[in-house]
């Protein structure tokens, strides 16, 4: 990811909430000896529970102890992990190292493979599906208190992965710069000439695939078969209307990308430093996805992986995702309980039509056509 409107591995969720989505490069210090061993005899490394270390407090002491936590791939404008990062390393005195702002979900993967054994390894990852689901077997299986909340198709029966955030495609454009946008075929329109980007190169970034797949669906195409959505782009550049620069809130502000295809919780991000972008989920091309949260099982801070991931999927977590616009995966549980941030939720972008769910087949074939077709396309 960079820091800002950021390329994520190509791959999305397989499966949506029914009602949340429906209509929802630092040093690292020292590495841990993992040293805590709860009351059943399991180390923080091994820990399925805060229960098998003796519960939350222990849990709390053993993290406090390691005192730090490596993230990856986190720009701190991307779902309101700044904030995030910020509240945790706050609230449990851990100092959190962000590596890699710019990493996509295979650099998350690639960097715990390289720096597997040392103290800067990444403790957790935050992953696209595609990559997230050809990795299972570098998990740790962990069940944090809210387990319970997360419907089952949203995470790994045994823990090793949860789903964590998601969202719609969308299209973001500035007001005062270009016309209204409604709708995916305005794009072709002159007045968009030479405004038009999209978040990453689809063959990579799952922003990007998912832009692809947006368009496909809009033109008539599915999400799997995306031949009508790179004729699309082709169009879109011999009018010159694309341009290949990967957007960032400075080429957003600056009126450099004046038109960009993202998630909406990235665009509606933008809204913030500019009162004049606005964000729309195309009716009928509504392309659903969520991101994937895992523990590295080579983590070099075993218990603050875990104390990470319980903060996460706390209400505080939950709702801080929700705030950077994205809707957090126990959105219906916690509306259902009063604990969800009513006015966060209620900013989220509106959202119309049937949502588009890829499944791993859609994602597979998709990558297997763009993979030649992009380039030969598109450049």
């Amino acid at each position: 990811m960079h820091s800002g409107l950021l390329r994520r591995s190509t791959g999305l969720l397989a499966l949506v909430a029914t009602s949340a989505l429906v209509v929802s490069a630092c040093s690292a210090p020292t590495k841990s000896t993992d040293t805590s061993t709860g009351a059943g005899g399991k180390s923080a490394a091994t820990a399925t529970s805060a229960a098998d270390l003796g519960g939350m407090d222990a849990l709390v002491t053993a993290a406090k102890k390691e005192g730090a936590l490596n993230v990856i791939a986190l720009p701190p404008d991307w779902a309101n992990y700044g904030a995030i990062i910020k509240a945790f390393g706050d609230k449990y005195g851990i100092k959190v190292s962000s590596a890699q702002p710019d990493a996509s979900s295979a650099d998350e993967i690639t960097a715990a493979d390289r720096l597997k054994g040392q103290s800067s390894a990444p403790d957790v990852f935050d992953l696209g599906a595609a990559v997230a689901l050809a990795n299972t077997a570098k998990y740790a299986p962990y069940k944090v208190a809210t387990f319970a909340d997360v419907p089952d198709s949203f995470k790994d029966a045994n823990g090793a992965w949860v789903n964590d955030y998601g969202g719609y495609m969308s299209i973001g454009y500035d007001s005062s710069k270009v016309p209204a946008i409604t709708s995916v075929a305005d794009l072709l329109k002159p007045a968009y000439k030479g405004k038009v980007a999209l978040n990453g190169d689809p063959t990579k970034a799952g922003a990007a695939f998912a832009g692809v797949q947006m368009v496909s669906v809009a033109q008539g195409g599915t999400a799997g078969d995306l031949t009508k959505g790179v004729d699309f782009f082709k169009q879109l550049k011999a009018a010159g209307n694309f341009i290949p620069v990967d957007p960032t809130p400075a080429t957003i502000q600056s009126g450099q990308t004046p038109i960009v295809i993202d998630w909406d919780y990235l665009n509606a991000a933008a809204t913030a430093k500019l009162p004049t972008w606005k964000v729309v989920v195309p009716d009928g091309a509504v392309i659903a996805g969520y991101y994937y949260q895992a523990i590295n099982k080579d983590a070099p801070h075993p218990a603050a992986a875990r104390l990470w991931q319980e903060f996460l999927y706390s209400d505080e977590g939950q709702n801080l995702w929700l705030k950077g616009g994205a809707r957090p995966v126990r959105f219906d549980a916690m509306q259902k309980a009063g604990s969800l941030d009513a006015a966060a939720a209620a900013a989220l972008p509106k959202v119309s039509g049937t949502p588009v769910v890829p499944s791993q087949a859609d994602a597979t074939s998709g990558k297997a056509y763009l993979a030649t077709a992009w380039a030969n396309a598109v450049g």
